[in-house]
């Protein structure tokens, strides 16, 4: 059959999905706002140093994972990272690594930002900021859960009463990320480490990862929820100095010479879907991501594979 299907968002769950109906022999077209892939899977790179900045690493405890994360590491994508229950994994080339592997060989459409989704008699159309607009049989909004729900409303489409109020429920913790830049080395641990109290919920040394070249560490400071929501519009500037007590700790007496900012408005959901996924046949509507199928990149896959199961069908 000869049908498109246009997903939105290309985080892990979209990819994922976008994988297997292509290899199904599905055309389909993948669009993200932004000029990357792999959503929270986020590297960036500031002067000279390389920043997990969302996820910091993932783990497996499904046999679904397990497979794609042992061919992840056949193909030096990822390493594992320890964990005393779980395997935890990271990647060499930095978070997004895995999520640019998927992501190879599809029509991927970066910086296609979505300002609605309507139904028409024969499917749907996609209207773009600044862009034509485009039409699909079936539609896939793997994006957040507010902002999928924000372009069906723009489009005056309504969920079937049975899903609607459940998913309009799913909301989502911010966290801040503060990048830190050190002139030496940072004390800590090789493994990370998430502080018992205080604003800090998360720290990694990039270097020690061996996702930095180094010399000086490259910190990685995810905040905890409460303080993303007390400070989320402040600068780094601020941010830093109302963190700095905090952190002189695992500073390891090195000096921070450059800093960074990154604030996840949608970093982890406060709740999740009783469904891994949601497919709408009589809409021809599909919906995935971490709030279906649970917090962390784990859940976000376990969402993508359960999805593209419902459409393969």
């Amino acid at each position: 059959m000869n049908r498109t299907t246009i997903i939105i968002g290309a985080g892990i769950a979209g990819l994922l999905v976008a994988r297997r109906l292509q290899a199904a022999g599905e055309n389909v077209v993948v669009l993200d706002k932004s000029r990357g892939v792999g959503g929270r899977m986020a590297t960036k790179r500031v002067a000279g140093a390389v920043f997990d900045q969302g996820a910091q690493y993932f783990t497996v405890r499904t046999p679904e994972l397990a497979s794609l994360a042992a061919d992840w590491a056949a193909l030096d994508l990822i390493r594992d990272w320890g964990g005393a229950e779980h395997p935890r994994y990271i990647s060499p080339a930095g978070m997004t690594a895995v999520p640019k592997h998927l992501a190879a060989g599809l029509d991927l459409r970066r910086e296609h930002k979505a300002l609605a989704v309507r139904r028409t008699d024969s499917g749907w159309t996609i209207e773009l900021e600044d862009r034509p607009t485009l039409a699909a049989d079936r539609l896939v909004l793997t994006a957040p859960a507010p902002q999928s729900l924000a372009l069906l409303k723009a489009g005056a489409v309504s969920l079937p009463d049975a899903w609607a109020g459940e998913i309009a429920a799913l909301d989502y913790h911010p966290c801040l990320a503060l990048l830190l830049l050190l002139d030496g080395p940072a004390a800590v641990p090789a493994g990370g480490i998430a502080p018992e109290a205080g604003p800090v919920r998360w720290l990694a040394d990039n270097t020690a990862k061996r996702v930095s070249p180094g010399p000086g560490a490259a910190l990685t400071v995810h905040t905890t929820a409460e303080f993303a929501a007390a400070h989320y519009a402040k600068t780094e500037v601020e941010v830093f100095a109302l963190l700095e007590a905090a952190l002189e700790p695992w500073l390891g007496g090195s000096r921070v010479v450059t800093t960074a900012l990154h604030r996840w408005r949608y970093s982890e959901p406060r709740r999740t879907c009783r469904a891994p996924c949601v497919w709408l046949p009589e809409l021809q509507l599909g919906l995935a991501g971490d709030a279906f199928g649970g917090p962390k990149v784990e859940g976000a896959v376990r969402s993508g594979l359960a999805l593209a199961g419902s459409l393969e069908v």
